[in-house]
């Protein structure tokens, strides 16, 4: 066992040479191979495989997108929702790098305002869409089980840009879809 979860065990008053902690430390190192397996790959990378022989211009949806991250204040977990839109402009992607690109970033230390932006910006950066809007809604261990203790509270964080940012017409569609 290492000296960090030998600190970590005596500083909360756990003994740990305990049969039940003798192992913990190598499962607690596994475990952080993939929640923090974004730092493994290039979002950037998965946006190269797009489709531009199939013209669209109408808006695109996937919404209710799971996941879960770690915060970064306080290496807790959060989790919840992100719902994207995009109005392609020569270029679509498959819908499951949609989801992979939300992993990427998710599967990091976060903050949910930066997970927000991150996705929004690279997929302007990207595939140069018209415009591009992120829905993300969280809870958050850190407020439940620790400092305030609000159970039910939940974070909603936005990222508008391009046409949506600029036609209100827009937003309010992609808020209607993801109702």
């Amino acid at each position: 066992m290492n000296d960090f979860f030998i600190d970590f065990f005596n500083k909360i008053g756990e003994n740990p040479n305990r049969e039940g902690l003798l192992n913990t430390p190598n499962r607690v190192i596994k475990s952080w191979d993939k929640l923090y397996s974004g730092y493994n790959k290039d979002p950037k990378e998965i946006l190269q495989n797009t489709f531009s022989e199939h013209k669209c211009d109408e808006m695109i949806v996937l919404k209710n997108i799971e996941f879960y991250s770690m915060c970064e204040h306080h290496i807790l977990p959060f989790f919840g929702t992100i719902s994207f839109g995009y109005i392609p402009d020569n270029k679509i992607i498959g819908i499951s790098k949609l989801v992979e690109v939300v992993n990427i970033f998710a599967k990091r230390l976060q903050i949910q305002e930066n997970l927000t932006t991150q996705i929004a910006d690279t997929f302007m950066n990207e595939l140069k869409p018209r415009g591009v809007m992120v829905v993300t809604e969280a809870t958050h261990l850190c407020m439940i089980m620790q400092g305030i203790e609000s159970k039910n509270a939940k974070l909603i964080t936005s990222a508008v840009r391009g046409v949506f940012k600029d036609d209100a017409r827009s937003r309010t569609e992609f808020m209607q879809h993801i109702k």
